[in-house]
């Protein structure tokens, strides 16, 4: 595969978000959620598999030989989902939002196995900012962090000792690091990382093994990788507008999985919404499971 963007399949997803390898499946699992459904595929034989569900799924993280759902109105599990089969989810822990018409949108696991992820007000046009992020505890869901509008970007780096988040509203559109305490799953120190993309705004990403940090330029068609200081050093072209979330994965870990948005006012014919594969050069990691 070369150092081009190439079309997997023929989908289009309204919103395509949280891709995830597993190795142990040797294929992506992720999102489309205004669809409410969730998509497979697997590289070795080009099958899709999907499966509906019952509210919309920000993002997803593996739990055991299962899933976690980010929806609505709290974290989830899947404990199987297998081909035919319908997607069962439990729920885990509810959330008090902070307003009306809100859900979960992007999120993972850190390096140690807990699950965090941000909430945002439906409407992006109120810029409202009563999103926040959260992490998955035993007894419910904790409050990291407060005044966001639409939490996006979250990733670690390889080590777990710095995390990532950007605010990809059009009145932010910046991305943060914090220092992050391995021991008991705590963000401090927040400094602007990137203070505004070379064209686009911040939406999904991912860290390379090497501490690079991937961040999709949505409106703009590309991906741009940083390194650990903060310092642009690649940039790819996708050929779909709005690029919303990348990940590592394959044999080799060394394809990004690059999912998009199909906006209302997408041109007939375009690729706005498709997913795409590439091989940028880089290696990943593994998504961690969560031990919630």
């Amino acid at each position: 595969m070369p150092a081009s963007a190439e079309r997997v399949g023929d989908l289009l997803c309204s919103v395509g978000e949280s891709p995830v390898w597993r190795a142990s499946e040797q294929a992506y699992t992720w999102t489309d959620i205004p669809n409410r459904t969730l998509w497979r595929w697997s590289p070795a034989t080009g099958e899709f598999a999907e499966w509906a569900l019952p509210q919309m799924a920000g993002c997803i993280a593996p739990r055991g030989a299962g899933w976690l759902l980010a929806m609505e109105d709290g974290v989830y599990r899947c404990d199987t989902l297998r081909p035919g089969e319908p997607c069962l989810p439990q729920r885990l822990a509810g959330v008090t939002h902070a307003a009306p018409n809100m859900r979960f949108n992007d999120g993972r696991c850190d390096r140690q196995g807990r699950f965090l992820a941000g909430t945002m007000v439906m409407d992006m046009g109120r810029a409202q900012p009563a999103g926040r992020l959260y992490r998955l505890d035993a007894d419910g869901l904790a409050v990291l962090l407060d005044d966001l509008i639409v939490p996006n970007g979250l990733a670690f780096s390889p080590d777990g000792k710095t995390m990532y988040l950007s605010d990809s509203h059009p009145s932010r559109a910046m991305v943060w690091a914090f220092d992050y305490d391995v021991d008991s799953g705590t963000p401090r120190n927040r400094r602007p990382f990137i203070a505004a993309l070379p064209a686009g705004r911040p939406d999904g990403a991912a860290v390379d093994a090497d501490g690079g940090y991937w961040i999709c330029g949505n409106d703009a068609g590309r991906i741009y990788r940083y390194t650990p200081d903060g310092r642009l050093d690649l940039t790819f072209s996708v050929p779909a507008r709005k690029v919303a979330m990348c990940a590592f994965g394959g044999a080799g870990m060394d394809t990004l999985f690059i999912t998009s948005i199909r906006p209302a006012d997408a041109v007939p014919g375009s690729l706005d919404g498709a997913v795409f594969a590439l091989r940028p050069g880089a290696r990943g990691l593994e998504e961690t499971a969560s031990t919630g």
